[in-house]
């Protein structure tokens, strides 16, 4: 009965979008690490991008020069596609998001990576590493043969500039720690004894002995040229998965104390990995080329990766069309369409990924700062009918943070806020859901929904976004009489208006994000994205106490069951006994893919590797015309 109500609102918000959406294209969509996936908003973008680019000379004096013109099309095998927005960075101690991590994933290489195949942990720049009986000791032997390169626009060449060492990895891991440098996702490495310490302290008010004594205890060192040893805090058999992640990739100091913040701009940054950044249009495009002097280069049939910025999932899409685009996410309001069409349904791919979308509360302000009207909220949405009539994309209702793929989930156990499931996965059914609502927010002290004056809704801009923002607060309306103001910003002004230090009054009471593995274990999930200890803190939790103390355990626990359990009872207090945040669905990589594409990432675990990417480069040539 509710379902038909919201449904009717919906349809008539899809048909109006329809009618002023111009040819449809889509995007991917940033998620925190922020995670998006797939959406891009509209504008005009053009193909050709003037560009300058500002070099060192002597005395440090810059003049402006000409970048070489780039080969035609033709000589160099090209992969075209989008990133959906800015990267607010290309600098890994301070990468939070997917769109950045992207980037940095293809020109930057740490001790392992994880294979986007298999999803196993794999080396990179270390060949090996050694693990001490008692698992709180990780020792690394690096390659020999990895290069710190830089592009030379006066030349147009990737010129090398000396071999990457394992100070580069102490430097690095020290940097990403350190309070001064801020980065918002130093909390991953806590687990490096000395970590958490160091990262929390008060640096400005120390004595600079008082500095380096917390630099020098923290639990990274090198042994000789190519060798770095970590010690842990806790055991963690994950460890060699936080190994692979941008913030504890060897960094090249000099660089970055000579250039600052200029140090990640062409011309400029160092980088050890399979691509070489060659241009970045802020706001516009971005490229990067195949680095001929990494130790993979063999295996690399990428030569050039243009992205561009695209925003609008209609214009991205038109461009896909037109063949200006290799692949991109299938927009929200053409999947039917799709479908039904006999050369383009060949093209759409749906994968399982494992990221989640889902709604955070902000539960210390009012009127969320009360479980039961949180609660009310989150069984309020229909998420079966929300995948059915907006998303369209087979992905699954979500009653936990971490979906199935990832060790120590719990999605899908009906223990867990079964109102957040459709009856066929064991849940009470949304007609039931609707009734649990209504009660929960009776038991707050609220008859209508309408005492609680408007509630603010914010996702970061993107048509796919603000469909789903319009269902999910039609839904409010209809099932509890809820006012919902729906707002949105650019990706970048978006990450910092829900900052944990942001005054109350300024954030908005719900806010949307999607998460991304960085690797396969809820240490990744609950622990890093939610602890309140561990930085992000976007929630601001209430009484958190309990929270916390599961998480200590489960990552100190060495057994696989015990770690099971714990997050379980993690996953529960969360989604269902504090209602702290909805999750809505786990998703599915939704994308339409050129026919010469013969090989892509997709649902991998990490950071998407474009540069592995394979193409018929002859069959792309013939249907663009480029022979």
């Amino acid at each position: 009965m509710f379902r038909n109500k919201w449904t009717i609102l919906i349809v008539i918000l899809l048909f109006a979008a329809i009618g002023l959406s111009a040819c449809a294209q889509p995007t991917p969509e940033v998620v925190e690490k922020v995670v998006e996936v797939t959406v891009v908003t509209e504008k005009e973008v053009e193909k050709v991008v003037e560009q300058t680019v500002v070099v060192e000379v002597e005395k440090e004096v810059e003049k402006v020069v000409e970048v070489t013109p780039t080969p035609e099309p033709a000589t160099m095998v090209t992969l075209n596609l989008n990133l959906g927005t800015e990267p607010p960075t290309l600098d890994p101690s301070l990468a939070t998001d997917t769109t950045s991590i992207e980037v940095i994933g293809n020109q930057m290489v740490g001790l392992t990576v994880i294979d986007p195949d298999t999803n196993e942990v794999v080396p990179g720049l270390a060949e090996s590493w050694d693990i001490s009986e008692d698992g709180m000791e990780y020792t690394f032997h690096l390659r020999q043969d990895n290069n710190w390169v830089k592009y030379n626009p006066g030349t147009g060449e990737v010129e090398v500039q000396r071999p990457v060492t394992a100070q580069d990895v102490v430097y690095g891991v020290k940097r990403t720690l350190d309070p001064r440098t801020a980065s918002d996702y130093a909390y991953v490495l806590y687990i490096i004894k000395g970590g958490e310490e160091l990262n929390n302290a008060d640096i400005g008010a120390m004595s600079d002995e008082e500095a380096q004594a917390l630099l020098d205890a923290v639990g990274v060192e090198a042994l000789d040229e190519y060798t770095v040893k970590f010690t842990l805090a806790d055991p963690a058999p994950y460890f060699p998965s936080i190994a692979s992640m941008w913030v504890a990739m060897p960094m090249p100091q000099e660089v970055i104390e000579a250039k600052g913040e200029r140090w990640q701009e062409p011309g400029f940054i160092w980088t050890n990995g399979a691509m070489v950044l060659t241009k970045w249009a802020h706001d516009d495009s971005l490229q990067q080329i195949k680095n001929p002097y990494w130790w993979g280069a063999d295996d690399v049939q990428i030569d050039v990766i243009d992205y561009v910025m695209v925003t609008e999932a209609s214009t991205a899409y038109a461009m896909y069309l037109a063949g200006d685009l290799d692949a991109v996410g299938a927009p929200q309001d053409e999947i039917d369409s799709i479908k039904a069409d006999p050369v383009l349904s060949q093209e759409l791919m749906i994968a399982p990924s494992p990221c989640t979308y889902y709604y955070g509360f902000v539960n210390t302000k009012a009127p969320l700062d009360n479980a039961d009207v949180r609660r009310a909220l989150s069984a309020a949405i229909d998420r079966k009918g929300l995948i059915d009539n907006v998303t369209k994309g087979n992905q699954l209702p979500a009653n936990t943070f971490a979906p199935a793929m990832i060790f120590g989930s719990a999605a899908g156990d009906p223990d867990i806020a079964p109102w957040a499931l459709p009856e066929d996965m064991g849940g009470t059914g949304y007609d039931k859901a609707v009734e649990l609502a209504k009660g929960w927010l009776q038991d707050a002290g609220y008859a209508d929904g309408s005492e609680l004056g408007t509630i603010t809704l914010m996702h970061n801009t993107s048509e796919g976004h603000a469909r789903i923002a319009q269902a999910i607060a039609a839904m409010w309306k209809d099932v509890l009489n809820i006012d919902v103001a729906v707002e949105n910003q650019e990706w970048k002004v978006y990450l910092n208006s829900i900052k944990k230090d942001v005054p109350l009054e300024e954030v908005p009471h719900v806010f949307r994000l999607g998460w991304c593995a960085d690797y396969a274990d809820q240490n990744n999930w609950l622990n890093e994205v939610f602890n309140p200890e561990m930085g992000a803190d976007r929630l601001r939790l209430q009484d958190a106490q309990e929270y916390i103390d599961l998480m200590d355990k489960a990552r100190a626990s060495t057994d696989p069951e015990e770690r099971k359990a714990l997050y379980k009872e993690g996953e529960k207090w969360l989604s269902d006994t504090h209602a702290a945040y909805a999750p809505i669905y786990y998703y599915t990589t939704v994308s339409m893919t050129k026919p010469w594409v013969i090989y892509r990432t997709a649902g991998t675990v990490g950071p998407p590797l474009d540069y592995t990417w394979k193409l018929d480069w002859d069959a792309k040539k013939a249907a663009l015309g480029l022979q």
